[in-house]
Formats: structure tokens, C-alpha cells, sequence
């Protein structure tokens, strides 16, 4: 790996681009073990805002603390949560065959996606909808989870109301 010092070609080396490197890196290597990211990671990609985790299970009739509802809900830290970007066929109920099957692979990929690693949850818009649920954002990396659904064609991108999924 190159590091730039801030030197021309051919200058002379003073020792100072070297201590600057060493510096830097042990400066960035601790800040990185204070944060969670292993020191052999830390220089290989910039530090990740994700910082929230759980393990999800499928809810059931238990306590709702961490769990996928559907691919669209899920709750964690007892707190429901509406994924604001997407809409993803209905489960409960679903209106035919199609919607149930597609529901239930987008209740499963959600299920996937929350438990494969770290994600941060954003607001976005209104604050809840009418079933008091949040309204969120849920990205990794940056990137929509939302928008890794609309891709496996498991959800659509929300448009501000509901469309069938049956033919």
C-alpha cells in the first residue's frame, strides 16, 4: 500500500512523512479498536455508521422483541417498525396464493438481511404510520435494505399507497 507524504519525487526524506505515516496509523488503528472495527480491517474500509444488531427470529405469539413480521415490519427492542421505502405483499391476510407465496419469501429475506450484520435505522418523513408503527429507514453499508428487497423482487419501492399483488 502507497501512502502519500506529501513529498516530490526525490526529495530528500527527513524522517518526518514517516513519522506522520506511523502516527497516523496507530492514531487510526486505536480509534478503530475504540469503535469495534478489528485493526485488521480498519485500514482496509472507512468506518461504518452501523451500529445497531440483534438476533431476529420469525414473530410468533410470544413477546415481540426482535422479530420479522412480514417483509415489510419487524420489531426490535420492542419497538415495531415499518420499513418506509418499500411496500411487500400482505400476510395477515393475504388476498390470494401469489401475494401469500411472495409475502412469505419477503418475511424470509427480511429475516436474512437483519441478521447479517450491522444496520442503522433512520427516520424518514412522517413519524409513524396509523398503526403506530415507525416509519424507517433500514440501511447497511449504506445502502437501502429496502432496496436490496425491491431487487429479489420481494417488495416495490413505496409510492404513497398500496397496490394489489394478485394478477
Amino acid at each position: 500500500m502507497a501512502l502519500w507524504t506529501g513529498r516530490r519525487a526525490g526529495a530528500k526524506n527527513t524522517g518526518v512523512a514517516m513519522l506522520v505515516a506511523i502516527v497516523t496509523g496507530a492514531a487510526f488503528t486505536g480509534l478503530s479498536l475504540c469503535l469495534g472495527v478489528p485493526a485488521s480491517n480498519a485500514m482496509a474500509s472507512p468506518l461504518s455508521p452501523d451500529r445497531l444488531s440483534a438476533e431476529f427470529s420469525i414473530c410468533g405469539e410470544s413477546r415481540r422483541v426482535n422479530c420479522v413480521v412480514d417483509g415489510d415490519t419487524f420489531w426490535f427492542q420492542r419497538r415495531k417498525i415499518r420499513i418506509a421505502d418499500i411496500d411487500a405483499p400482505e400476510l395477515s391476510p393475504p388476498r390470494c396464493e401469489d401475494e401469500r407465496a411472495k409475502g412469505e419469501a419477503a418475511k424470509r429475506r427480511l429475516l436474512d438481511l437483519l441478521n447479517g450484520g450491522r444496520f442503522s435505522i433512520t427516520a424518514k418523513g412522517r413519524d409513524e404510520d396509523r398503526y403506530r408503527r415507525e416509519l424507517r429507514v433500514v440501511t447497511r453499508n449504506g445502502r437501502s435494505i429496502g432496496d436490496l428487497l425491491v431487487e429479489d423482487n420481494l417488495a416495490r419501492r413505496w409510492d404513497g399507497r398500496r397496490r394489489p399483488w394478485c394478477g
